[in-house]
C-alpha cells in the first residue's frame, strides 16, 4: 500500500516538474472546456427521441366519450310498427340524442417504414449536433496555440533580457573602474546604468505578461500550472481532417434520411384494432328500438389506411431538402476554399521565416563583433557611451528578432497542423 502511494506521489511530482507538450495542452483544454459536457446531453436527447419513436409499435389505447344529437334516426316500417303495436309491443324507437363511452385499441402491423425512417432522422440529427459541437470545441485549439507560443516567445525575451542586463552590468562595472582611474566621465556610468534599469523595467513587463499567459493557459487546461517546451519543427502532409467537413457529411446524410421519411409517409398502414363502448344505441339497434336501454358493445378487425395528404406538401418538402443539401455543399466548398487560402498563407509565412532565419546568425555575429569593438573603442576613449549603448541594443535586437523568427515559424507550423487537423504525429515528418 505504501509503495502504491509512493508511486502516485512520485508520478504527480514528475508531472508537476516536467514540461507539457502542446499536444497535451490541446487535449487537456478540450477535456476541460465546458462544451465537452454537451456531448452527453446531445447523446441522451437523441436516445430519448429514438426510444419514443420505438414506442409507436406499442398498442395505442384511447378513451372516448361522445354525446350527439341527430335530426333523423333509423325507424321500423310503419306497417311493422302498427302490427307490433296491435300485439302490445309497440317499439319506442331510437332516441335522437345518443351517447357513448368507450375505449379504442390499435396495434400497428405495418407502418411503411415510417418509424424506422424517423429513428434514422433522429439519430442523424443528434450526429449533426455532435459534429457542430465538435466544430465549436475545435476552435479552442487555436486559443491554446496562441497562449502556448506566446509563453515560449516571452520566455526567450526574458532570457535575452537577462543577458542584456548582465552585459550592461559588466560594462557599468568597467566604466566605474574607469571613472576611478579618471578615464571615464560620471555621465558615462549614468548612461549605462539608466539603460540597465530600463532593461529591468522591461523584464517586469515581460514577467507580468508571462504570468498572465500562463494563468490563461492553466485555466484552459484545468491544471494548476503549465510548463511549456519548445516543440519540434513540423511539415504537414496531405489530407484534411477538419471537423467542419464531418459536419457537412452529417448534414448531407441527414438530408437523405429526411427524404426517406417523406417516402415512408406515402405508404399505407396496416393495423389491428378493437373498440368497446357502453352507450345507447348499441350494435343491436333493433333491441334498442324496443327498449332504449344502454348496452355494452365491442368489435375487432383489421384496418388498412392510406393517407394521401402527404402528397400535398411532398413537392415543397423535397425542394426544401434539396436546398438544404445544396447549402451544405456550398458550405463545404466555402470552407475548403478558405482553408486552402489559409494554408497557402501559412506555407508562405513558414518559407519567409526560414529565409529570415538563414541570415539571423550572421547578423548576430556581426552585431556582436561591432559591440565588442565599441567596448574596446570606449576603453580607449575613441567613442562615448551612447555609441556603445546603441550597439548593445542593436545586438540585443538582432537576437530578439532571431527568437521571434524561430517561434513564429514554429507557431505557423502548428497553426497549419490545426488548419488541417492532423493531430497524429505519424502524419508529420
Amino acid at each position: 500500500m505504501n509503495r502504491e502511494i509512493a508511486t502516485i506521489v512520485l508520478s504527480l511530482t514528475v508531472f508537476g516538474l516536467s514540461a507539457q507538450s502542446i499536444d497535451e495542452c490541446q487535449k487537456a483544454a478540450a477535456r476541460n472546456y465546458p462544451l465537452i459536457r454537451r456531448y452527453e446531453l446531445i447523446a441522451r436527447s437523441a436516445a430519448f427521441t429514438v426510444a419514443n419513436i420505438g414506442k409507436s409499435w406499442l398498442p395505442q389505447v384511447s378513451a372516448t366519450a361522445q354525446a350527439t344529437w341527430q335530426n333523423k334516426v333509423a325507424t321500423l316500417p310503419d306497417a311493422l310498427t302498427a302490427m307490433m303495436a296491435g300485439q302490445g309491443r309497440a317499439p319506442e324507437g331510437l332516441r335522437k340524442d345518443q351517447y357513448k363511452i368507450g375505449i379504442d385499441i390499435s396495434q400497428t402491423l405495418y407502418d411503411g417504414g415510417d418509424s424506422r425512417a424517423r429513428r434514422d432522422v433522429a439519430r442523424w440529427q443528434g450526429n449533426v449536433e455532435q459534429a457542430q459541437n465538435e466544430v465549436d470545441l475545435y476552435a479552442v485549439g487555436r486559443r491554446v496555440n496562441e497562449l502556448y507560443f506566446g509563453i515560449l516567445l516571452t520566455d526567450d525575451q526574458l532570457q535575452l533580457n537577462r543577458n542584456l542586463q548582465e552585459l550592461l552590468l559588466a560594462d557599468e562595472r568597467k566604466l566605474a573602474a574607469m571613472l576611478k582611474s579618471g578615464t571615464a566621465a560620471e555621465s558615462d556610468c549614468h548612461s549605462v546604468r539608466a539603460e540597465r534599469l530600463r532593461a529591468v523595467q522591461q523584464a517586469v513587463e515581460l514577467e507580468s505578461r508571462r504570468t498572465a499567459l500562463q494563468r490563461m493557459l492553466a485555466a484552459f487546461t484545468g491544471w494548476d500550472s503549465v510548463r511549456v517546451e519548445r516543440p519540434a519543427e513540423l511539415q504537414a502532409s496531405d489530407g484534411n481532417n477538419r471537423p467542419e467537413l464531418s459536419l457537412v457529411t452529417s448534414r448531407l446524410i441527414l438530408a437523405d434520411m429526411q427524404e426517406r421519411m417523406l417516402d415512408a409517409a406515402l405508404k399505407p398502414r396496416l393495423s389491428l384494432f378493437a373498440q368497446g363502448w357502453y352507450g345507447s344505441p348499441g350494435l343491436d339497434m333493433f333491441h334498442d328500438m324496443m327498449t332504449r336501454s344502454w348496452s355494452l358493445n365491442g368489435l375487432v378487425g383489421v384496418r388498412l389506411s392510406w393517407n394521401i395528404g402527404a402528397l400535398y406538401t411532398r413537392r415543397n418538402d423535397k425542394a426544401r431538402i434539396d436546398l438544404t443539401r445544396r447549402q451544405a455543399e456550398i458550405d463545404r466548398e466555402v470552407f475548403l476554399f478558405n482553408n486552402r487560402v489559409e494554408r497557402l498563407q501559412q506555407d508562405e509565412n513558414i518559407s519567409k521565416y526560414r529565409r529570415l532565419k538563414a541570415a539571423d546568425d550572421e547578423i548576430i555575429a556581426l552585431r556582436e563583433a561591432v559591440r565588442r569593438a565599441a567596448e574596446s573603442k570606449l576603453a580607449h576613449g575613441i567613442i562615448d557611451t551612447d555609441a556603445l549603448v546603441k550597439e548593445i541594443n542593436s545586438e540585443n535586437e538582432a537576437r530578439l528578432q532571431r527568437s521571434i523568427h524561430e517561434i513564429e515559424m514554429l507557431k505557423e507550423m502548428y497553426d497549419m497542423k490545426f488548419t488541417l487537423n492532423q493531430q497524429n504525429n505519424e502524419e508529420w515528418k
